[in-house]
């Protein structure tokens, strides 16, 4: 009986001993290694995958960014919807989406508030057709939003809902 409660004990103390170790690898960030931004932004995609309000929802996130931003970001909306009039307006991780047919995000914008980042960003993910040989930027950075950067986002874009290359 003595053996058996000594054998328990040590169990008990190497469990312990083994929590302790685990939590120490974790990072200071918080849970599972996310920071508060990051948890935040996969709570509004659950809440964004059981709601279906597409463009209302993307312009109210879009009149919540600092102005500087937003001012992209509605002008970046005007010309996805001009140039690529297939794609659905949404929101995505709570940035400003457009998706596809399947309802695959093709491009998001990200601000750089929302991630208290140095800049702002278009990014587009795999359904975007804008493979090309074994490397290409998916992501650019955006800090303005002038004619130059306007006529590449519209090329971009015409790539992107292309036929596949």
């Amino acid at each position: 009986m003595a053996s058996a409660k000594a054998d328990a004990t040590s169990a008990r103390k190497r469990a312990a001993k083994d929590g302790a170790a685990r939590d120490a690898k974790q990072p200071a960030t918080g849970r599972a290694g996310l920071s508060a931004e990051e948890r935040a932004a996969a709570r509004e995609r659950a809440r964004e995958l059981k709601s279906e309000t597409g463009e209302k929802e993307l312009l109210a996130k879009i009149a919540q960014m600092p102005a500087p931003e937003r001012a992209i970001a509605q002008r970046l909306h005007e010309i996805i919807r001009n140039t690529a009039p297939d794609l659905s307006p949404r929101t995505w991780y709570g940035m400003p989406a457009y998706a596809n047919e399947q309802g695959k995000v093709v491009c998001f914008f990200r601000n750089a508030a929302k991630f208290k980042e140095r800049y702002s960003t278009l990014g587009f993910n795999d359904s975007a057709n804008l493979d090309e040989g074994a490397m290409w930027p998916v992501a650019y950075a955006l800090t303005d939003l002038g004619a130059a950067e306007e006529d590449q986002i519209r090329a971009l874009l015409r790539r992107a809902v292309g036929p596949a290359a």
